[in-house]
């Protein structure tokens, strides 16, 4: 087992899964709290990387894509403070960061989990029921539907409807865009029937984001939203969805578990001679896998 325990949190690998953490340190963003535990398992990533800085390192987390509810529906652009796959690391703990990049490293290279995108969740998203509010208006989700309240704020052209409950048999999409120097964000759902032809601020199915420190608290709603829709890979044209390829060193069930490690290791040479892997890096995989046999 592997860990990590900073200010910003703590992260702890079994060797299946990642466990992250936020931190209580008041520097940790509300996002991250509110989005509280997380469970990776390790099928999920794609890679981790440590960067070294001169005052503080920052432990990385790269998922597959198509892995995460989350991350798909965010598109990549939480801010570094409300990114729960990364973790500040202080420089007397940079080699501890350092081990633990390396555990992870080890344990995808000997499991030959493929970095390619996956055609289904392996994360769940935010747990249920999960509501927010910023902006000009709060957005809830119980599992079943969708619900928009409106504040004070809100537009007379959007509010004079009354609130809005949307089933989610209903949405076909979640955009979440946050707040970008004079670009107000949103959070806007994507209805059957419904073809988008106003702006967040007039648009019945979306809460218009001002920039303000609960704008990504709407991210939760979008995630758990997202998490219960079709993954995005269901829609390719089957012509165009490429088989998956076998991990590397994956071996079929009736081959002699000796003879797989015995292929491993003939693998994790090749990989080394065409300089995919560093010699450290070599020698770590083919102690795990000295260690199986």
């Amino acid at each position: 087992m592997a860990e990590i325990i900073q200010k910003d949190g703590t992260w702890t690998f079994d060797g299946d899964a990642l466990r992250l953490t936020p931190g209580r340190d008041k520097n940790v963003s509300l996002f991250r709290r509110e989005l509280g535990e997380l469970v990776v398992p390790l099928g999920a990533l794609a890679g981790v990387s440590f960067e070294q800085g001169r005052r503080s390192g920052r432990l990385r987390l790269r998922l597959r894509d198509g892995a995460d509810p989350l991350t798909q529906a965010t598109g990549g652009r939480l801010t570094e403070p409300n990114d729960p796959y990364q973790l500040a690391v202080e420089s007397d703990r940079y080699g501890v960061a350092e081990y633990f990049a390396d555990e992870v490293r080890n344990a995808l290279l000997l499991d030959g989990v493929s970095p390619d995108p996956v055609d289904g969740y392996l994360l769940p998203g935010p747990p249920l029921p999960v509501s927010a509010s910023a902006g000009d208006g709060t957005a809830g989700f119980d599992g079943e539907r969708v619900r928009l309240e409106w504040n004070w704020k809100t537009e007379e052209a959007k509010s004079s409807g009354g609130p809005r409950t949307i089933p989610l048999a209903d949405v076909t999409g979640v955009e979440w865009q946050p707040a970008a120097g004079l670009e107000n964000g949103h959070l806007r759902f994507l209805v059957r029937g419904a073809p988008v032809s106003a702006p967040p601020k007039y648009d019945p199915n979306a809460v218009e984001l001002w920039g303000f420190k609960k704008d990504p608290l709407m991210a939760l709603v979008a995630a758990a939203v997202q998490a219960r829709l079709p993954h995005p890979a269901s829609s390719a044209d089957e012509d165009a969805i490429r088989p998956r390829p076998v991990p590397l060193g994956e071996e079929p069930a009736a081959e002699n578990d000796h003879d797989a490690l015995l292929r491993r290791l003939r693998e994790l040479g090749e990989l080394r001679r065409d300089g995919v892997l560093t010699e450290e890096e070599f020698a770590l995989a083919k102690q795990a896998v000295l260690k199986r046999m």
